[in-house]
């Protein structure tokens, strides 16, 4: 399991009977968690009186339940990145902390390539991958379908002091951008992929993971430079094991290019116990042997 370990500004404190307990800067969140399926004795500071907890509605969603104080928004920071942090609907706050492995095996590769570095980030959400690659020098384009989600991103550039770096800000559906991209002739050396486990598109489309992953995969495999660095590829979705990510980017660029894939989960650390809680599996495909 590869684990985001080096945060200060977050850490997941206690989890157990599908919640976590979580620390954002100076505030304590409860949220929900399919996979913390254990029962914990809870004596963490924050579950008996958090400043926020999501809870669940029996007809659906949920809601959140301030405890305290919190302000609408806030910051916290990963090295010299800093995110903007809010609390929205489906129990999310804008940023995936577990993530942050990625983010330093994104800017490991920009950093030793020795040569100018494109990187293209779909279904980029907030831009967490983004400023990390444009940090490490990288051009980036940022590519997701929901404006507020950019313009969030672009906030966070901003926090970042990456308000003047090569980012392009794109609001388009994904797979749409990227075959405009191939017609136009236009390649990039690095292609992140978070692809949601399920979601509509603009005109109603259909998104399932487990039947579109794979032709997205191929599509985009048409955007890649003919000196490819590296591809990322995310998910989600419960039940989809880190070796079926290492199969599809096998299949697909490999295949193509040669290169080697290693896939595994994404933890976090959990203060209480010493464990990890899984969140997510991630293929990492490179050109040279990781």
């Amino acid at each position: 399991m590869w684990l985001s370990k080096n945060w200060t500004d977050y850490e997941l404190l206690d989890c157990g009977s599908g919640e976590k307990l979580e620390r954002w800067g100076t505030y304590f969140l409860v949220r929900p968690d399919p996979q913390a399926i254990w029962n914990t004795p809870r004596t963490q500071r924050g579950w008996s009186k958090p400043d926020a907890r999501y809870a669940r509605s029996s007809s659906g969603g949920g809601q959140w339940e301030l405890g305290g104080k919190l302000p609408e928004r806030w910051q916290v920071s990963y090295g010299d990145l800093t995110f903007q942090i809010k609390p929205m609907n489906f129990k999310h706050t804008g940023l995936f902390p577990e993530q942050a492995d990625n983010w330093e095996f994104a800017q490991r590769q920009i950093k030793k390539a020795g040569r100018p570095v494109s990187v293209l980030n779909l279904f980029a959400y907030t831009g967490g991958a983004t400023i990390a690659c444009a940090a490490a020098g990288a051009s980036v384009c940022h590519v997701d379908a929901a404006k507020g989600m950019v313009s969030w991103a672009r906030e966070n550039a901003a926090a970042s002091g990456l308000e003047k770096a090569p980012i392009r800000w794109i609001i388009d559906d994904c797979a749409k951008f990227v075959e405009r991209e191939i017609r136009r002739g236009r390649r990039y050396d690095a292609i992140i992929m978070d692809p949601p486990s399920y979601g509509r598109g603009p005109s109603g489309e259909v998104w399932k993971l487990e039947e579109n992953l794979y032709p997205f995969v191929e599509l985009v495999s048409g955007a890649l430079s003919d000196e490819p660095l590296f591809v990322l590829l995310n998910s989600y979705t419960t039940g989809l094991a880190p070796s079926v990510l290492t199969y599809v980017l096998d299949s697909v660029i490999s295949k193509k290019y040669g290169g080697y894939t290693v896939s595994d989960e994404l933890g976090l650390p959990v203060t209480a116990s010493g464990l990890a809680l899984p969140c997510g599996a991630t293929g990492r495909w490179t050109a040279a042997r990781p």
